[in-house]
């Protein structure tokens, strides 16, 4: 029972942490939840963790990660569809094409609109 509340405060802390734009923060915190736990979602989990780390790459000025880890985000999620974790999937795919296509139109990491950010709580 101790193990499946850490587990939920573990989801809560990164998506807590996404929120506020902390997204390294979040991929450490959801990162915690998929190495350390046995997870029926684990796929999800890394999904999240990699969408996380895209958008700190973009932030370090690292488009081609930032790039990569959106694609393998995309992949992670495929299998997904509907809520999840209370994530409406269906929706948080079609805002990772949005920034994929924005990701694919930039010159430099400073053009991008950081309001394409999907809101987990809120899709």
């Amino acid at each position: 029972m101790i193990e499946e509340k850490k587990k939920e405060e573990l989801f809560f802390a990164g998506l807590l942490a996404y929120e506020e734009k902390d997204f390294f923060e979040a991929h450490e915190m959801w990162e915690e939840l998929w190495s350390e736990y046995y997870l029926d979602d684990k796929t999800f989990i890394q999904g999240l963790i990699q969408l996380a780390v895209s958008f700190v790459h973009l932030g370090n000025g690292n488009l081609k990660g930032a790039k990569s880890l959106l694609k393998k985000s995309t992949d992670k999620f495929s299998s997904y569809s509907g809520l999840h974790r209370g994530i409406n999937i269906d929706k948080l795919k079609q805002q990772i094409v949005i920034i994929k296509n924005e990701y694919e139109q930039l010159l430099t990491v400073e053009g991008f609109d950081w309001t394409h950010i999907p809101d987990l709580r809120n899709i």
